[in-house]
């Protein structure tokens, strides 16, 4: 029996950051991971990267002839993932075809599609291992699918095995983010503790807040055999005593990495020694949500912090030697002095890279339907909620002139 396990390519009007980063399905890989032991003796699954492939999913299926095959994919990835899965029911009407990830997770209903056998909405890997299992007993859709919904509306499980790394093992030297270069992807929690309104990262796990014990990540970083490591929880530096105590590990098992995390502004403004440790033992960049210099935005966006905390965050991290990447969220009534303003703001403290994102309130976060009647995208148009094309009416210039006004932005701050 063959399975497939399909990271898609974008839509190719996908505003997307190949140019800068491919990183590992880190998903797909926790799902071979957590196959039960008998399920992978007989099955042959394998992980296909889209993104990296270059021949077409026609031509996959042809070679590969899978029974069942899953995708897994953002937002963006939706009409790509309907497109594929009609292909996949033409090549074969007894194929079952399913789909996972953060999107199905929060807003399934996208996903409903003649060709889309199941949608696991919920414990994905509990429900991707049920479909197996009762494809290999011979049991009927109908049957997978009841059984995949029971799980779909089970509680969420995040005790896991670790990811398996070897089913990407020929695409692995092309992984990588920016400047590291190749580049591994962990996860060491699950959720945000926070609650900014713009969010989609706490809609995933309804609020929830899960994190795995340090012996356990570090048992997962010594099988790892990238230099550079990408820590991908929704927010890293959170909880003094669990950094502590990863930072002992780290020396105690003279594990000697390179790491980019995410981190607020709050944290960072207000645990500088604690900082310096994590540099010790190789922190070496911070991806931080700044969102905004305007105080009335970061109420807004019920971020928690302020301009002074931003600013305090950015002169630690430089006295560090630890490299920020910003990223910056531009509201609707943005004037080009405020955009004037901001990147002068940047270049006086030196921020070197920096990610604008027009305000875009994404499907099942929680300034979705304040919006959602001043939308220029269309809910279907799945490949422009990318959170770089403008879905929202600029209330002071037009939209032609808020691309040239970011694009000019960029050009201020990082071409110089």
């Amino acid at each position: 029996m063959k399975i497939l396990l399909v990271r898609p390519k974008p839509h190719n009007e996908t505003i997307g950051l190949q140019h800068i980063m491919v990183c590992e399905p880190l998903e797909l890989e926790y799902l071979i991971g957590n196959l039960p032991i008998w399920i992978k003796n007989k099955v042959d699954i394998e992980i296909v990267d889209m993104i990296i492939e270059n021949v077409s999913l026609q031509s996959i299926l042809n070679t590969k002839e899978p029974n069942m095959i899953f995708f897994t994919g953002y937002i963006t990835h939706v009409g790509v993932i309907k497109e594929y899965s009609k292909i996949a029911k033409q090549f074969s009407k007894g194929i079952i075809t399913g789909v996972g990830g953060v999107h199905a997770e929060v807003v399934a209903g996208d996903f409903e599609d003649k060709n889309i056998d199941l949608i696991f909405k919920r414990n994905g890997i509990e429900g991707f291992n049920k479909a197996v299992e009762l494809y290999l007993n011979a049991k009927s859709l109908d049957s997978i699918k009841n059984a995949v919904e029971k799980v779909n509306n089970e509680a969420i499980n995040f005790k896991l095995n670790l990811p398996n790394r070897i089913a990407t093992a020929k695409y692995r030297d092309k992984y990588y983010y920016m400047f590291h270069n190749p580049c591994a992807l962990i996860k060491t929690s699950y959720g945000c503790p926070y609650n900014c309104s713009f969010c989609f990262c706490k809609e995933i796990t309804q609020g929830a807040y899960y994190s795995r014990s340090m012996e356990d990540v570090i048992d997962e970083l010594l099988l790892i055999e990238e230099e550079e490591i990408y820590i991908v929880d929704d927010d890293f530096l959170y909880g003094e005593d669990k950094l502590r105590e990863f930072i002992i590990l780290l020396k105690e098992h003279n594990i000697k990495k390179k790491y980019l995390v995410y981190g607020r502004a709050d944290f960072i403004a207000n645990n500088k020694e604690l900082l310096s440790e994590l540099k010790e033992v190789g922190l070496g960049a911070v991806i931080v949500g700044i969102e905004s210099i305007r105080e009335k935005d970061l109420k807004n966006y019920n971020k928690g912090t302020s301009k002074n905390i931003n600013e305090d965050c950015i002169r630690i991290l430089k006295e560090l030697d630890i490299e920020l990447y910003a990223t910056m969220i531009i509201p609707l009534d943005f004037s080009k002095e405020d955009f004037k303003a901001l990147t002068k703001w940047l270049n006086s403290f030196e921020v070197a890279f920096v990610n604008l994102q027009p305000l875009t309130p994404l499907p099942g976060t929680t300034i979705f339907d304040e919006y959602k009647d001043e939308l220029l995208v269309k809910r279907e148009d799945y490949h422009m909620w990318d959170m770089a094309h403008v879905v929202l009416r600029p209330e002071k210039m037009s939209i032609r002139s808020f691309y040239f006004q970011m694009l000019k932005s960029y050009y201020r701050v990082i071409i110089k």
